[in-house]
């Protein structure tokens, strides 16, 4: 009954009759969270990427970086600094409550943008990973899968608020040369999805095989979340990625209903 009641999605009889106002130069509304990506890219985004639109169940506004390439982001050169400041205010001001990425690199750039924003920003999934390890026995393993992690610097980690204890804890493991998921950084611009999914996946055991202790997986690359399902079936633990990332932005920033709107 009180879904017949509804007009569109969050208006209805009892709260449609309020007065609103729009930030000045705002031409959009009703995208709570803001996800900037990579611009220059070529291989299919399948659902549960980042950038596919039937990834969430709300309504997110995707914003490419422009002009920004792979090799830009991982080797993190300070002009790549400005051009995502710029995509985050754009964001900020077309209504967006907070803001995150699809690629865990852009992570090079978190503790400079969430200083320069005043929305939350969390623009890359490691940020998961001190409250993942809060959640664990003291010094137990976590895993992580990146899509290379000689990228995987300790400028980024540094910049996600990764601690050098913590980083001891870390097992990565990349896909960077994985005959199909390879083509994601290669820009081949099709792969079979049920290699790369097997790829994800033998990666995962891989892990766990070589430290059993291990606790929990992060997915750091924003491409693998269409495998989480498989990698927790398959290893039996706790996996987390974009996706767990970017829903825990949305329940704190949209406890009510968001209209886009101040």
């Amino acid at each position: 009954m009180i879904e017949q009641n509804r007009q569109y999605r969050y208006l209805t009889p009892s709260n449609s009759k309020v007065k609103v106002r729009m930030m000045k130069g705002q031409n959009i509304a009703g995208f709570p969270i803001g996800i900037i990506y990579i611009d220059d890219v070529y291989y299919p985004m399948m659902p549960g990427n980042i950038v596919n639109g039937y990834t969430f169940n709300f309504p997110v506004r995707l914003k490419a970086v422009t002009g920004l390439d792979i090799p830009n982001l991982f080797n993190a050169g300070d002009d790549v600094f400005y051009q995502i400041l710029k995509a985050c205010e754009e964001l900020k001001k077309e209504g967006v409550r907070a803001i995150s990425s699809a690629c865990g690199f852009f992570g090079n750039y978190q503790d400079r943008v969430a200083a320069a924003m005043d929305i939350p920003v969390a623009i890359s999934s490691l940020v998961q990973l001190p409250w993942i390890a809060s959640l664990l026995k003291p010094g137990q393993s976590m895993g992580v899968l990146t899509a290379d992690k000689a990228s995987l610097t300790d400028k980024l980690l540094n910049a996600c608020s990764i601690s050098d204890e913590l980083k001891k804890r870390l097992i990565i493991k990349d896909l960077r040369h994985e005959q199909e998921f390879s083509c994601i950084l290669e820009g081949r611009g099709e792969f079979d999805n049920g290699i790369v999914e097997q790829e994800v996946v033998r990666k995962a055991l891989e892990i766990i095989e070589e430290n059993p202790d291990t606790g929990a997986i992060l997915l750091e690359c924003s491409d693998m979340p269409p495998y989480a399902h498989a990698v927790q079936a398959a290893t039996q633990l706790p996996v987390f990625d974009f996706t767990t990332l970017i829903r825990w932005l949305h329940s704190a920033v949209c406890q009510t209903p968001y209209y886009g709107f101040i």
